[in-house]
C-alpha cells in the first residue's frame, strides 16, 4: 500500500511516499522515513505523529493513502505568547496617553 509521510519546517516541507505491506502499521512508515536522507536530523523517536491531523500511536494499522505526519515542539507556549502579547499592548497603551 502507498502511503506518505510529512514534516513541516519553517522554510517548506519534507513530504515522501512509501510502499509499504499491507498489514504496516505506523511505527513501520517511521522506520522507512528513518531510513530516508531526507529526514535525517528529524527526530522521528520521540515526535508526536499524527494521520491526517488526528494524534496516532505507532501500533496503529495503517490504510492506502494515508499521510503520517510528524510534528515539530512548538516554539512557545500559545498561552505563553498571548500573555506577553497582552501585557505588550496594556504596556503601549498606557505610554500612549497624555
Amino acid at each position: 500500500m502507498r502511503i506518505e509521510v510529512a514534516y513541516a519546517l519553517p522554510q517548506g516541507a519534507i513530504q515522501r511516499t512509501y510502499e509499504l505491506p499491507a498489514a504496516a502499521t505506523v511505527g513501520d512508515a517511521l522506520r522507512a522515513a528513518g531510513a530516508d536522507p531526507a529526514f535525517s536530523g528529524v527526530a522521528l523517536e520521540g515526535s508526536s505523529i499524527g494521520v491526517f491531523g488526528v494524534p496516532a500511536r505507532r501500533e496503529q494499522p495503517l490504510h492506502p493513502g494515508d499521510r503520517i505526519e510528524i510534528y515539530r515542539p512548538l516554539a512557545l507556549d500559545p498561552k505563553a505568547a498571548r500573555r506577553a502579547r497582552v501585557r505588550q499592548a496594556r504596556g503601549s497603551s498606557r505610554s500612549g496617553r497624555s
